[in-house]
């Protein structure tokens, strides 16, 4: 379906400032157009009803692509970014859940801008953890200004994005010099994800429901499923999978029942995949 919209899309690439006067040339829908075409193309896979949803919502990935400026990416591949994650949006959007398609599109076209910008631009020694790769993206936004962070301005900062405050004053330092080596992302980075960690995602729809039922077994199912183990396979996945501070590895867990790491791990694997059983019945 991507594929084929795209096709029939107007391109960034080219004259700026001519795609943007097309793509704010198209009309808004109403709630029962945009519900009628979302049902035409779920129901009977319409690709035109899909390309008017498309069509429709240009103008909002400019406007989010607009904040993304900063890290010196053309505004041009920014919106083409965020148009495939609007696709991706359209492809997904339940009309029947009484949700407008842009408070659920905002999520998609944010999350594939937010991987394009981190697939291209990487600081030397940033985005090495999730806590990090969001300080790089809420630094800018966050700073009250353009002049250097004082102490008491950087120590906020790092307790609100939960990173050390020498990170914090890091960050700034490379992000406010112009001369620092940025290269792109190879291969070992782009197995982060990060839908997961960048895109707020407590009003997305799809995400609301799914955190409803994380929290329905976290509070029945795993107390039952953690119950229909023994004592031994209990202990070791709780301490590796629930515990509140760090997780023992294997081979503390391995000294601790006078066992091989090795047995350990097999423990836990026969643990979860019953677990997995008790939790699906």
């Amino acid at each position: 379906m991507t594929n084929a919209l795209a096709l029939s899309m107007p391109s960034a690439v080219g004259n700026l400032d001519a795609y943007i006067q097309s793509a704010n040339r198209f009309p808004m829908l109403t709630e029962a157009e945009e519900v009628s075409l979302a049902r035409r193309f779920r129901n009977e896979e319409d690709l035109d009803a899909a390309r008017q949803l498309v069509l429709s919502h240009l103008r909002l990935v400019v406007s989010i692509a607009r904040g993304y400026l900063g890290y010196g990416l053309p505004h041009a591949d920014l919106i083409q970014e965020g148009n495939i994650g609007l696709m991706k949006a359209v492809k997904r959007y339940d009309p029947d859940r009484g949700v407008r398609l842009v408070s659920f599109a905002i999520h998609w076209i944010k999350a594939e801008i937010h991987e394009y910008v981190l697939r291209n631009w990487r600081l030397v020694k940033v985005a090495t953890t999730k806590a990090q790769r969001k300080l790089f993206f809420n630094l800018r936004s966050m700073k009250p200004g353009s002049e250097s962070l004082t102490p008491g301005q950087t120590l906020d900062m790092a307790q609100r994005l939960g990173v050390k405050p020498e990170e914090v004053t890091e960050m700034e330092t490379r992000l406010s010099g112009h001369d620092l080596a940025l290269e792109p992302n190879d291969d070992e980075d782009e197995k982060f994800a990060p839908i997961a960690w960048l895109a707020d995602s407590r009003s997305e729809p799809t995400q609301v429901l799914e955190a409803r039922e994380y929290d329905r077994l976290q509070s029945h199912g795993l107390k039952t499923a953690l119950a229909g183990l023994d004592e031994r396979s209990r202990r070791i996945i709780e301490a590796r999978w629930l515990a509140e501070d760090e997780a023992l590895t294997l081979h503390d867990l391995a000294a601790e029942f006078g066992v091989s790491a090795e047995r350990i791990r097999q423990i836990e694997a026969k643990a979860l995949q019953k677990m997995k059983g008790l939790l699906s019945a």
